[in-house]
């Protein structure tokens, strides 16, 4: 009560209620005065992980990024200053253009001198590579790592996106390329370096052409995505 004024049940009243626990109603006073329980918010964290696979592609030569989906590619390396008719020899040109060796002119004796790797992303030189696989780095290729991780970066967001989460960003990697082409013979540019390449012929003068090509990367990333639920 409140300054004499009783404001619950009176006796008869409770009594009436719930009298043994059976009286009219059969219910204990503990459920009849009993307050609704709020509900509890549950929250999950769901992992998954998303990107390609290179083992998912055939080794083989592709035109065009877009046919092989879920890589990441560089743009086209544009192309060379002059045209010719040895089919190896534009292509191992444009394949240097891609990595950035020896921008704008290309000297013949000095190809073989040039090598990149996808998992460091940088260019070497050398002149015995069974004696030195490696070489010796002469600065990155291109793109660089960062450019590649960021080219990750957007395809993990909009595949995270997609499936209602967001990518984690210290999972977001990118890897070798979509197939394990390489250049002919000693022009090696390294195994996995993923090349498209494709002809463009020359209208002017029959006969003669040049490859353009890009470079592919595998990538991958861990998305997170939270679920709330009533308990």
């Amino acid at each position: 009560g409140e300054r004499g004024q009783f404001r619950g049940f009176i006796a008869a009243q409770e009594g009436w209620l719930t009298e043994g626990e059976s009286g009219i109603t059969g219910q204990s006073e503990s459920v009849i005065f009993e307050f609704p329980r709020e509900e509890r918010r549950i929250k999950r964290v769901k992992r998954f992980t998303v990107g390609t696979d290179a083992a998912q592609f055939p080794i083989n030569d592709r035109a065009n990024c877009d046919e092989v989906l879920g890589v990441i590619c560089s743009n086209p390396a544009g192309l060379g200053g002059s045209w010719g008719n040895d089919a190896n020899g534009e292509r191992g040109r444009a394949l240097y253009r891609a990595v950035g060796a020896r921008p704008g002119h290309y000297i013949r004796e000095t190809w073989t001198n040039y090598r990149a790797t996808w998992d460091t992303n940088l260019i070497y030189t050398g002149t015995n590579w069974n004696a030195d696989p490696r070489g010796n780095p002469e600065g990155p290729s291109s793109p660089t790592t960062e450019q590649w991780t960021a080219m990750a970066a957007e395809a993990a967001a909009r595949a995270c996106r997609a499936r209602g989460a967001r990518p984690i960003a210290s999972s977001v990697a990118f890897g070798q390329g979509h197939s394990e082409n390489r250049n002919i013979s000693a022009k090696n540019l390294g195994p996995y370096m993923g090349f498209f390449y494709w002809r463009v012929d020359n209208p002017n003068v029959p006969g003669t052409f040049q490859y353009n090509s890009r470079q592919s990367r595998t990538w991958s990333a861990t998305c997170k995505k939270v679920i709330r639920r009533n308990r």
